[in-house]
């Protein structure tokens, strides 16, 4: 009886070690899979999968391969640190997430204490790494900040509506909000007058009675820090309105849903993100595999696609997926993406260009 269970230890021992030769690196991306900024979630989530099929088609990382794993949060704070808590579950050791700052934000309290990396490609607000619950790593973006889009959008403002009635409305989130309140600090310190600060709520259908203000205000210029889902609605409704107020926002409209919720309404549209990286030569064997797909670059594709090339240089790097090893290498180290090369700051913010202006025109979006 000994000797069989003698035996059984080391058939077990045997298998673990065979295992262990095959044994996968999981890593995840997590955003709203569903809800009204699931587009942005479809984005990232096509992002990861291409940069896993292309990883692992190299030969994987230090021997092993990729397996990924889709979290949806929703967009919301209290599902996404739900999330979190499923990904420690299925040993995960790389979020490529979350997409909303109110997510990112408190998810990466669960990520740091259970020693998951995490990059997210879309998280705007300073909090995120300003308060990063690590100090020495753990979090990190390979997008902007809310601050640099602010101080953009702040400048266009008082470059082109000092003398006009300029109004600034945002949704109450972590990522409108403070993207609204840095343009409205960024415009105020070159002197210029926000006329009007108003707040809404995200999801609602109409908004004719802060249309019906904004044109008793008879404002020129609406900046607005939100997502897409709304600020096509406002812009629509301002039409039907009869007014032709320019609408201007951030990074939450570089989707190709803001046309189809605006129609014509949304032409000349002004809106802030980061230089097109379908354009760099590094991407170019990429953003060609996914036109053999059927599948858009547009967004934040490409940016998660970044995300996980990062992690997975700083994985070979380091030679393991230690997490206060693969913090060292993603502090110290500078990596080649679709992005161009990056590196990260002692915040964990990226070293890359900062934002510049698109314009909406006939269904598509361009540089301004």
């Amino acid at each position: 009886m000994k000797k069989l269970l003698l035996a059984g230890v080391a058939l077990a021992g045997s298998i673990a070690m065979t295992s262990g030769a095959f044994a996968e690196i999981i890593i995840a991306t997590a955003g709203p899979m569903t809800g009204q900024y699931a587009s942005f979630g479809q984005q990232m989530k096509i992002g990861a999968e291409q940069a896993v099929e292309d990883i692992n088609a190299a030969g994987g990382v230090n021997g092993e391969m990729l397996k990924l794993e889709i979290g949806d949060d929703a967009c919301d704070p209290k599902q996404a640190v739900a999330v979190a808590n499923q990904m420690v579950g299925k040993g995960v050791t790389f979020m490529a997430g979350h997409f909303c700052s109110g997510s990112s934000i408190p998810a990466s309290s669960v990520y740091a204490e259970e020693g998951i990396v995490q990059i997210s490609p879309a998280s705007t607000n300073p909090k995120f790494t300003d308060e990063r619950p690590n100090p020495d790593g753990g979090t990190y973006r390979v997008c902007g900040r809310d601050d640099q889009q602010g101080e953009v959008a702040g400048k266009l403002l008082w470059d082109e509506f000092k003398d006009k009635n300029v109004a600034i409305i945002q949704d109450k989130t972590a990522y409108g909000k403070g993207l609204a309140d840095q343009t409205k600090a960024a415009f105020e310190a070159l002197g210029g007058k926000v006329i009007m600060y108003e707040a809404y709520t995200a999801g609602e259908k109409d908004y004719t009675a802060l249309v019906s203000k904004l044109k008793q205000a008879k404002i020129d210029a609406l900046y607005v820090g939100g997502y897409h889902t709304e600020a096509g609605l406002i812009v629509r409704q301002m039409r039907n309105q009869g007014m032709d107020t320019v609408l201007i926002s951030g990074d939450a409209l570089v989707t190709d849903e803001y046309w189809s919720i605006t129609g014509d309404a949304g032409e000349g549209t002004l809106m802030t993100f980061s230089p097109d990286p379908a354009l760099n030569p590094e991407a170019a064997p990429v953003v060609e595999e996914f036109k053999k797909k059927g599948l858009t670059t547009e967004g934040y594709v490409l940016y998660t696609y970044a995300a996980i090339q990062a992690y997975v240089d700083a994985v070979k790097a380091a030679g393991s997926t230690d997490y206060d090893a693969v913090n060292e290498a993603l502090n110290a180290g500078e990596f080649p993406t679709v992005l161009g090369n990056l590196s990260f700051d002692d915040k964990g913010d990226v070293t890359l260009p900062g934002y510049v202006w698109y314009k909406w025109s006939d269904g598509k979006y361009g540089y301004k």
